[in-house]
């Protein structure tokens, strides 16, 4: 039986993102944080892990790509989750609602839905966890800000929903686990590698994709731990490793790189149509 692991309360967005991609019926482990769930994942109480790595609007979540780094669990699949912001009270609280409590960046997402009723906003250590708090400690002057999902598990009333300032807000995770995914036709690839301190070894190991005409759908810097004022640089391209050119690539990259560490190939996520774009486009009119 699948066990999927992730951090927060039961009805944290995370929850959502694994019903999204495994089904309604899945067995979930709530986790405390990242590195729990990386160790759930050695302990063998977890099968699979979901982790969110990039916000639309918040950009990378750095601690994610660190652990993915430190560990030797393979990527075996993306999830990207349309994150909706709902607030939600006690059953037939709608209108005494003064205070909203949340997660800081939840808060800041809803942040003029929060000022055109005047609500006070209350920093909380997690989304879910504030419906839960609320849900046993019943408060009637407060609301929050959580997933459609706590609403439901914590029986609470949706007051709106789509409360947040700008609707092109969507989440990616990433399934981790031991093992490679098997390959399918819609894979990307991610890995992390440095480059020797030297003028243009960055410009060369890209080269490698360029020639190939290999599509880099992400790349992004982050600092080299034990080696101050030097960086890794984290890499998403289109393909599986396997494929003859990519294979070649990533052949190359380990030629000109310092390191090179893969961290899988796994079936891409759908991205959103320009049809369901167009729809958010409405949304925010």
């Amino acid at each position: 039986m699948t066990v999927v692991a992730f951090q927060g309360e039961h009805g944290a967005y995370s929850e959502e993102a694994i019903r999204q991609q495994f089904g309604a019926e899945v067995d979930t482990l709530p986790i405390r944080t990242f590195e729990d769930i990386f160790a759930s994942l050695d302990d063998d109480r977890s099968t699979v892990g979901v982790v969110p790595v990039e916000n639309s609007l918040a950009g990378s979540i750095n601690k994610a790509y660190d652990l993915l780094l430190d560990h030797d669990f393979r990527v075996q699949g993306e999830i990207l989750l349309r994150v909706r912001h709902n607030l939600l009270t006690l059953p037939g609280n709608g209108d005494n609602i003064e205070q909203v409590r949340s997660h800081p960046q939840a808060l800041a997402q809803c942040e003029s839905f929060l000022n055109r009723h005047g609500y006070t906003a209350i920093p909380w250590y997690d989304t879910a966890g504030s419906a839960k708090e609320l849900a046993e400690h019943p408060e009637p002057k407060v609301g929050v800000i959580a997933s459609a999902l706590a609403a439901e598990i914590y029986d609470l009333e949706i007051v709106q929903q789509g409360i947040e300032d700008l609707h092109f807000n969507f989440t990616r995770f990433f399934v981790i686990g031991k093992g490679d995914a098997q390959q399918s036709p819609n894979s990307k690839t991610s890995l992390v590698f440095a480059t020797p301190h030297s003028p243009g070894a960055l410009y060369a190991c890209l080269g490698e994709f360029a020639e190939r005409n290999i599509n880099l759908v992400k790349l992004e810097s982050r600092p080299r731990r034990n080696r101050p004022w030097q960086y890794v640089f984290y890499l998403d391209f289109e393909g599986h490793w396997q494929e003859p050119d990519c294979s070649a690539a990533v052949l190359g990259l380990l030629n000109r790189a310092a390191f090179v560490k893969m961290l899988g190939s796994y079936p891409a996520a759908v991205q959103p149509t320009p049809e369901e774009f167009a729809q958010e486009a409405m949304l925010q009119i």
